[in-house]
């Protein structure tokens, strides 16, 4: 049996902690008032700012937090993967590949129950309970049946059988809405119903899409904080009736915030148009990007442009030279960013710009895939797809996207706290690294000395601010 030891004085320690990465929550919407339930968690506790890692984009910020490590150290440096040896970029994978976080090592290494709610790269988890879309689609990527991987087996059949199947095309596309993160946080109570795990760790994604399609300033986002505040608060009502919650600390964390934009770039056309970027037929009317063809392609991620080039200064000429860019890096220029998963150069847009994927300029040579919700066959984030289009399911006008993240900015951190019975009491509004939100997270367990993650920064308990 782990003993729970916090490191901290004034830190009892915690039997249970409830991770709740609520993506796009940010201080300055408690300190107006409108995630009142939240406040009310962490009212004299620790909270704040939280600084994400670079770039700022989903997977390496939720790596990131569940590590305690930079992308420069676990390699996670876009949502997308780009395979330099089968020159192939890939987004939204779903395997767990080579990827250990917090909730692996605490069930593996020091003999926890833990679980995960739809964080990216699941598949695989060695978590008790785990929960993540895996719908059945046919060879072309459409829809043929809507399912889940879970673990234990058979998991996502009762969930069905009692909310009716996850409500996918509102997780992601035109119809994005509230109802994935109603059933999600439905899930995380039959989890804690069920496996009543130590540790459980859940994404509440609502936020992100008004964000995007509004913007982080708009009142439709405003809106939209009050009802995933209102979820969380039904959440955390139920979870203070379980035997626990006397033992229990939760933790609200969001990975990112978002900049208003109104200005997309497209890195591949320059690139095409310098004869740097080669495309060919793709046998359905239009034009795809031939990548093993071409001497520089830029593998794009909201405000982040991952470059692989064989040209990197012709390259380079071509994107400083290109309105909407603000920083071309390259080599150890890239920081966090700084690893060989990343591109040879990577583009950083102005804080009010962001990339699209597109290469082509007539709408007419656009690849069959770009009007559909197909997020792995493009090799790109597309945020367009979370709007109708004229000619098929999702736009093709890139003007209406109104956020975007991924630069690191004072107004794009992100946020954290510690509440809840368990949580000591601390100082807020102090700006926090992210790498720091893993290591706390197994120090109130009292497993940090247990697990072999290769914390980068301390615990908020353990010593001082880094």
């Amino acid at each position: 049996m782990t003993t729970r030891d916090p490191s901290a004085a004034g830190a009892s320690g915690a039997g249970r902690v409830v991770v709740l990465d609520i993506v796009g929550l940010q201080q300055t919407h408690l300190d107006e008032g409108l995630a009142p339930n939240v406040a009310d968690l962490l009212a004299g506790k620790p909270s704040g700012p939280l600084e994400p890692s670079f770039p700022s984009v989903t997977v390496p910020a939720q790596t990131t937090l569940s590590t305690g490590q930079s992308p420069a150290a676990h390699g996670d440096v876009s949502s997308g993967e780009f395979d330099r040896e089968r020159q192939v970029a890939e987004f939204w994978e779903r395997d767990r590949g080579g990827r250990t976080r917090l909730w692996e090592v605490a069930s593996d290494e020091a003999g926890l129950t833990t679980g995960a709610l739809f964080f990216q790269h699941l598949i695989g988890t060695s978590a008790d309970v785990a929960v993540t879309p895996s719908p059945i689609e046919d060879e072309d990527n459409n829809l043929i049946e809507m399912d889940c991987w879970t673990t234990p087996d058979g998991f996502y059949d009762d969930l069905r059988e009692e909310y009716g199947h996850f409500p996918l095309h509102n997780y992601w596309g035109p119809v994005a809405d509230e109802r994935s993160s109603e059933w999600i946080l439905a899930a995380a109570r039959e989890s804690i119903a069920r496996s009543d795990p130590d540790l459980l760790w859940v994404y509440v994604p609502y936020l992100d899409y008004d964000a995007q399609r509004h913007g982080p300033d708009s009142p439709e986002l405003r809106e939209a904080v009050g009802v995933v505040d209102d979820l969380v608060g039904e959440f955390l009502d139920r979870l203070e009736t379980t035997p626990r919650w006397a033992e229990t600390a939760v933790g609200v964390v969001n990975e990112y915030g978002f900049n208003a934009v109104d200005t997309p770039v497209f890195p591949n056309r320059a690139l095409r148009e310098a004869g740097l970027l080669a495309v060919r037929n793709d046998d359905a009317g239009g034009e795809k990007v031939d990548i093993a063809g071409s001497s520089a392609f830029a593998m794009v991620d909201h405000q982040i442009a991952h470059v692989y080039t064989d040209r990197p200064t012709a390259a380079r000429k071509v994107l400083e030279s290109l309105p909407g860019v603000d920083a071309v890096l390259e080599g150890e220029a890239r920081g966090d960013a700084d690893h060989p998963n990343a591109g040879d150069l990577v583009v950083v847009a102005d804080a009010d710009a962001w990339f699209q994927y597109y290469w082509w300029t007539d709408d007419a040579d656009a690849p069959s895939y770009a009007t559909e919700i197909d997020i792995h066959a493009k090799p790109g984030f597309d945020p367009c797809e979370l709007f109708l289009g004229d000619e098929g399911l999702v736009t093709l006008d890139p003007t209406k996207v109104s956020g975007s993240h991924g630069r690191i900015d004072p107004d794009t951190r992100g946020f954290y706290g510690f509440g809840g019975p368990a949580a000591p009491d601390g100082p807020s509004d102090r700006i926090v690294d992210a790498r720091r939100f893993a290591p706390t997270v197994a120090d109130l367990l009292g497993i940090a000395e247990d697990v072999s993650l290769a914390f980068e920064r301390p615990s908020l308990f353990a010593g001082p601010q880094v």
